[in-house]
């Protein structure tokens, strides 16, 4: 029977300390306050004297409640009973259904064993054409959405969890407005994809301690469903809400601060999140997409700026469109040889000739005179940005290189592309 205590040596908002033996860092304990049991979460250690997060706050607690540590770290159930289920960052249930108490499985646990991975090798199709055409997210790939408040980084990954070709969608929310929480839940039950979805969701609302605990929970129920053989994808939304929580904790503990105030091991916790992405060798994936909020667009910023040296490229979510130029899929030479054999050709040209049409533009904003061939960039940038950038259209990767070829034959001779010859003959339909 775990031991109880019944004197707390002192109470700094959230964070209570107490003199307890044989507890380690991260044990779990319940406290017993004024308005029922919570739960708390050791976080620091100096000798016998202990402190603890409590998930519901300091309010409430008083020196003579009793705290019960019970030996062991925070815990989620596993069991196929969690798709379509909503639970919050203490592993309630969100949705009103039953608490789920079997085949529980610790949270945070180590990365995978390098020996037991195999390199990325399969793309994952979205119907997106700037993500499946231009920058390919590939099966067991770690990779940011760089945006700033005000963008649809919520509506994109919404769209990216209904048209996704993966097995279980696991959404963490992190920090969420409660109408950012029901467009996720309304999207995915419209869309049918909540019965193969997992939804972890914090609240703006909720204590802080449990934004915390969303990436590992999230996280740890993807590998679980990853050992069974499936192919997973890790929605998080929004890691900087993960960090500004992480860096609230860490003052009110009193610990040294860094860059803009943020722990200094914020690298480290942030690459422990992004590195659970894998693909076993003999079993499933996780892949994990995750937004990262860039506070006055500062790509400085020690978020955006610590995940780019973890990450494997990003997308820039901009003007309501995914920026081809910021955009980088690192792993997509990995995948889009297998797809057809014209997608690097028209990929890279597409791009190149859009770099063309960016230069027409500064060059008319100017005055300067515009010649044949700048109108028919201006009229291929129009068609580019309204056939292909904008995040409404929704068509298999067929289908958008096909677009591709359509947009410019619609708008260049076939020898003003620079495609090889051989492309020309089996893709050019002129106009």
């Amino acid at each position: 029977m775990n031991k109880v205590y019944s004197k707390i040596e002192s109470i700094n908002g959230s964070v209570i300390t107490v003199r307890a033996e044989d507890v380690k860092n991260g044990e779990l304990a319940e406290i017993e306050t004024s308005f029922g049991t919570s739960l708390a979460e050791v976080t620091r250690i100096a000798g016998d004297t202990v402190s603890l997060q409590v998930f519901a706050g300091g309010r409430g607690v008083s020196t003579g409640d009793q705290i019960r540590f019970l030996g062991h770290e925070m815990q989620v159930s596993f069991s196929e009973n969690l798709l379509g289920r909503i639970f919050d960052g203490s592993g309630d249930p969100r949705d009103k259904g039953p608490a789920l108490h079997e085949n529980l499985v610790e949270i945070g646990g180590p990365s995978v064993n390098p020996s037991k991975r195999i390199m990325a090798r399969r793309m994952i199709r979205t119907g997106i054409p700037m993500i499946d055409v231009f920058n390919s997210l590939v099966v067991s790939q770690k990779l940011p959405i760089f945006s700033i408040s005000g963008e649809p980084y919520n509506q994109l990954l919404a769209r990216i969890a209904m048209q996704a070709e993966v097995d279980v969608i696991v959404l963490g929310g992190m920090g969420l407005k409660y109408d950012d929480y029901l467009y996720f839940k309304s999207e995915l039950e419209n869309g049918g994809a909540l019965s193969r979805t997992v939804m972890f969701v914090h609240t703006a609302a909720d204590p802080t301690v449990e934004c915390l605990k969303i990436p590992d929970m999230s996280l740890a129920v993807a590998e679980q469903f990853a050992l069974q053989g499936k192919d997973v994808l890790v929605l998080l939304t929004d890691m900087t809400n993960f960090a500004d929580s992480m860096k609230e904790i860490a003052i009110t503990q009193e610990q040294v601060p860094s860059n803009r105030g943020y722990p200094g091991d914020l690298y480290s916790q942030l690459a422990a999140r992004y590195e659970k992405a894998v693909d076993f060798d003999s079993a499933g994936s996780v892949t994990i997409l995750a937004v990262t909020t860039m506070p006055g667009d500062d790509v400085t910023h020690p978020v955006p700026d610590n995940t780019g040296y973890i990450t494997e490229g990003q997308y820039y979510l901009k003007g309501g469109r995914i920026e081809p130029f910021g955009s980088l899929s690192r792993l997509k030479q990995n995948v889009n040889n297998k797809t057809r054999d014209d997608h690097r050709t028209l990929m890279d040209s597409m791009i190149r000739l859009y770099a063309s049409y960016k230069d027409t533009l500064e060059k008319k904003s100017m005055g300067f005179m515009m010649s044949e061939w700048d109108e028919k960039l201006l009229k291929y940038g129009a068609m580019f940005e309204k056939e292909m950038m904008d995040l409404s259209i929704n068509i298999p990767l067929e289908s958008a290189l096909d677009m591709g070829w359509k947009i410019l034959a619609s708008c260049f001779k076939s020898e003003e592309t620079g495609i090889k010859s051989e492309l020309i003959a089996k893709y050019w339909r002129e106009a």
